[in-house]
C-alpha cells in the first residue's frame, strides 16, 4: 500500500508530519520505514530529521502486514456492544491492550482473537485496534472487525469527532470548576519510559470539569481533544494535580488501589456502515467505587504505596 500527499505549508520533521497526517502510524513505525527506505520526498530518500517544506511530495510505501504473532486465548472479556463491524469492550484494570515485550500473552488482543477475526493494522500486532488505553486504566475501547470499520474509526479519531470522556480522581483541590490544558507532549528527555510536556512535542489538549471535591482529592471528568500516550496522566501532573495512585507520574504518598484512578467512562462514534451515532457508558471499577465511597464518608486511606 502506498500513501502520497503534498505539503502546502512547512510542518517540521518528516516523522512528525507523517504521524500527524495519519494517526494510525506511530512515530517509531515511521522512523523504521524511513530507515528501510520506504519514504521519499520529491523522489529522494530522506532521514527522520528531514524538515518538510511547502510543496514537498511525500510518498510512504507501507509494507505488507506480517503474520500475526499474537495467539488466540480464551480470556473473559466484558463486551458492551458487538455487531459485524465493531466491538466495544470494557477493559479491565490491569489488562494490557496488545502484546509487547514483557507482555506476549494474556492481553486484550489475545482474548479478542479467540472471540472473533480481526483485521491487521499496518503490519503490527494490534489487530482491529484504532486506539488504546494504559494497562492500569480501565474502561471503554472501540475495536474494528473489518478493514472498512478500521478506516472509518481511524478517520473519526483523526477528525476529533469521537466522544472520549474519562473519570479521574486526582490529588489536590481546584478553585476553578473547569479548564483546558493545552501543552505539547513527547518523550521525557530524562527518562524514555515517560512522557512529558516538551516544546517540540505533539499537540495535546485535555478539557476537564470538576465533579466532586474532597478534603485532599478531586473527582474530575476529562474530555480528550487529542489522544497522546499517557495524555491525561501527564497533563494532570503538569498542573500539579497528578492522578491518584499513578505509579509513574504521581507521588508515592497516595491512595492505594490497582494503579491510577483513571477510567474511560464514555465512548461515542459514528457507526461505519449505518452512520448512526453510538454512545456507551460504563461505571468505574469496584476499587474506584469503594475509594469514592470512603472519601465521601470522610475516610482517607492515603499512604505510601511504593
Amino acid at each position: 500500500m502506498t500513501e502520497t500527499f503534498t505539503i502546502t505549508t512547512e510542518q517540521g520533521r518528516i516523522d512528525k508530519v507523517i504521524t500527524a497526517h495519519e494517526p494510525t502510524h506511530t512515530r517509531s513505525q515511521v522512523q523504521k520505514w524511513l530507515q528501510e527506505g520506504l519514504v521519499t520526498v520529491n523522489d529522494r530518500l530522506v532521514k527522520a530529521n528531514y524538515k518538510v517544506e511547502s510543496g514537498d511530495v511525500i510518498v510512504v510505501t507501507i509494507p505488507e502486514a506480517q503474520p500475526l504473532k499474537a495467539v488466540a486465548e480464551p480470556i473473559p472479556l466484558d463486551i458492551v456492544y458487538e455487531d459485524d463491524q465493531v466491538i466495544v469492550v470494557n477493559k479491565a484494570q490491569g489488562m494490557v491492550v496488545h502484546p509487547a515485550p514483557g507482555h506476549p500473552d494474556g492481553t486484550l488482543v489475545n482474548g479478542l482473537l479467540y472471540h472473533t477475526d480481526l483485521p491487521g493494522i499496518n503490519g503490527v500486532v494490534r489487530p482491529g485496534l484504532v486506539h488504546r488505553i494504559d494497562k492500569d486504566t480501565s474502561g471503554l475501547l472501540m475495536v474494528a472487525k473489518t478493514e472498512k470499520a478500521q478506516l472509518s474509526l481511524s478517520a473519526q479519531l483523526k477528525a476529533k469527532t469521537t466522544i472520549r470522556e474519562y473519570l479521574a480522581l486526582v490529588h489536590g483541590t481546584f478553585k476553578e470548576d473547569e479548564g483546558t490544558i493545552d501543552a505539547p507532549l513527547g518523550r521525557d528527555p530524562r527518562d524514555r519510559k515517560r512522557q512529558a510536556v516538551v516544546a517540540d512535542g505533539r499537540h495535546a489538549v485535555t478539557h476537564f470539569q470538576v465533579l466532586e471535591r474532597f478534603a485532599h482529592y478531586t473527582l474530575i471528568k476529562c474530555v480528550l481533544e487529542t489522544g497522546r500516550t499517557h495524555q491525561i496522566r501527564v497533563h494532570m501532573a503538569y498542573i500539579h494535580h497528578p492522578v491518584a495512585g499513578d505509579p509513574l507520574y504521581g507521588p508515592k504518598h497516595t491512595l492505594p488501589g490497582n494503579g491510577q484512578f483513571l477510567h474511560a467512562a464514555k465512548l461515542g462514534f459514528v457507526h461505519p456502515t449505518t452512520g448512526k451515532l453510538l454512545t456507551f457508558t460504563v461505571p468505574v471499577p469496584e476499587v474506584f467505587k469503594k475509594t469514592l465511597a470512603d472519601l465521601r464518608a470522610g475516610i482517607d486511606k492515603t499512604r505510601n504505596v511504593r
